[in-house]
Parts: C-alpha cells; structure tokens; sequence
C-alpha cells in the first residue's frame, strides 16, 4: 500500500489549513487504495482569526499542531517525527496557515521563509526523489524546496505569481480543475481555493492532484 505523509498547518482557512482542501486529500488518498499519516509543527500559530467576523482575535494564541489535530481526529504527529524513508509521498494542502505557519509568504512575500523544521521535511522528500504536491498557496512553501526554475501554479493570481517568480520559480497560470507537473523535480501543484468558487471545484482541483501524483514513480 502506497503512504502519504501530509503536513498541515492549523484548522481554518484564514489562520490556518484550509478544511475542505484537507479533508478532499485525505479522502482522495484513501479512495486511491494508499494510506496517510498527518504531521504539522509543534509551535504557536501567527495568529488566530474570528473566522466568523474575519478579524484577528486579539490575546488569543492557539498551537498549529493542537489546531491541526481537530482534522486528523487526533492522529496526527509533530513534523519532527516524519521521516520520509517511512513514505512513497508527499502531501500539503492550502489555507492562509501554509503562508503563516509553515512559512512567512503571507507577510514577507517575495522575501518569505520557511518554517526550519518543515522545510527539512520537504527537502528530504525532494531529495530522495519522492514525488510531492501542494495545494493551493503552498506551492509558495515549495519554491523553497526546489531548485531554481521549479515550475508550479497557484493559479492565475498575478501578484502572487509575481512574488514566486521572484522567490525563483517559473509560474505557470492554471485552471481550477488542472494540475502543474514538474516532472523533474517530482511536484504536481493545483490551485484549489485559489481559484475554487465552491466546494465542487475544490474537489475537482485536490482529485486531480492526488490522482497525479499517486500515479508518479
């Protein structure tokens, strides 16, 4: 049975994984017949956010790896513990808390850094020649990962693309039900609430990019 190691980054859209987006990948997996295991670091989130009202709750902290334990339903590891020789690939969804948490894109843009103890995750992957993908603003995690000129989506955004072309990737503009393939580099990207206007194109977007990359060697 193929495994899938996923990474997420909190439980919400604005400060946090995207929820649809998570639970459309681990039902992906699972219905391709492969198994998962969740992961997310154990550190305090950049903030929380009243997803009712949109704001930002002030004197209020939650911990990434908490927050992401309510997707998994409790089964799920601190990063640290993700050993990629235990996995055939590897999976992050999207959601604000990709840019926040797992590295600094949503406040730093072109200038962005990645969260240390995810990025040696996702480079061990990259080296050992395991195919990946990321969803929706993640692939802004993954220019760090890859070698200059890595090509990926978030979809057709132009500031966005702007900022990851600047960080080093080719951007490649795509449609909410398409995937980028690096085949090189062994990434598939899908822009998924980049572009999704409900929950159907989501799907769309997260099966196509499972059913790639579980097809990849």
């Amino acid at each position: 049975m193929k495994k899938v190691a996923v990474i997420l980054s909190g439980s919400g859209v604005f400060d946090g994984t995207e929820l649809h987006e998570a639970v459309l990948t681990l039902l992906a997996i699972e219905q391709a017949g492969a198994s998962y295991q969740c992961f997310a670091p154990n550190k305090p989130q950049l903030h929380v956010i009243n997803h009712l009202t949109g704001e930002v709750a002030e004197n209020e902290t939650r911990n990434v790896l908490v927050e992401s334990a309510r997707i998994a339903r409790g089964d799920i590891k601190p990063v640290t513990e993700c050993d990629s020789a235990d996995f055939d690939y590897l999976i992050l969804p999207g959601g604000f808390g990709a840019a926040k948490n797992l590295c600094t894109f949503a406040v730093e843009g072109e200038n962005s850094q990645p969260d240390e103890e995810v990025l040696a995750v996702c480079k061990a992957f990259a080296k050992a020649k395991k195919p990946a993908a990321y969803a929706c603003i993640s692939p802004a995690l993954a220019v760090s990962v890859y070698d200059k000129g890595v090509r990926l989506t978030i979809g057709n955004d132009e500031d966005t693309a702007t900022a990851i072309n600047a960080m080093g990737a080719s951007h490649v503009n795509c449609n909410v039900d398409e995937v980028v393939v690096d085949n090189d580099a062994k990434l598939v990207t899908t822009p998924a609430y980049m572009l999704a206007q409900n929950i159907s194109q989501a799907h769309a977007s997260i099966s196509k990019m499972v059913e790639t990359v579980l097809s990849m060697k």
